[in-house]
């Protein structure tokens, strides 16, 4: 199957920077979109970018001009760039891949998901 894991999380003050990196393994075939979510406290998961597999990005509007998210095909590796962070972006991050994956009687697709990794913006 595939595994993602996810690193780069912590604790910054507001204005500051963090980078998020989530590397995927397994029997990869080929990872088409790739993402990262967010879920706040009390809050539901909410999508904060994604990335396609020839490099094409959205983002929510509450990110729009302060992350960048980018990705290294050769590494399986998505990752999020977060500038200029606010209190309000404090949440457990999660990556997201879609996955063509190798098995026994060829391939099959799959959704995948991060364990999380936390990051809080506070003084």
């Amino acid at each position: 199957q595939v595994q993602l894991v996810e690193s780069g999380g912590g604790l910054v003050q507001p204005g500051g920077s963090l980078r998020l990196s989530c590397a995927a393994s397994g029997s990869i075939f080929s990872i088409n979109a790739m993402g990262w979510y967010r879920q706040a406290p009390g809050e539901q998961r909410e999508l904060v970018a994604t990335i396609t597999r020839g490099g094409s990005a959205e983002y929510a509007d509450s990110v729009k001009g302060r992350f960048t998210i980018s990705r290294d095909n050769a590494k399986n590796t998505v990752y999020l760039q977060m500038n200029s962070l606010k209190p309000e972006d404090t949440a457990v991050y999660y990556c997201n891949a879609n996955a063509v994956v190798v098995v026994a009687a060829g391939y099959k697709y799959l959704e995948v998901w991060g364990q999380g990794t936390l990051v809080t913006a506070s003084s």
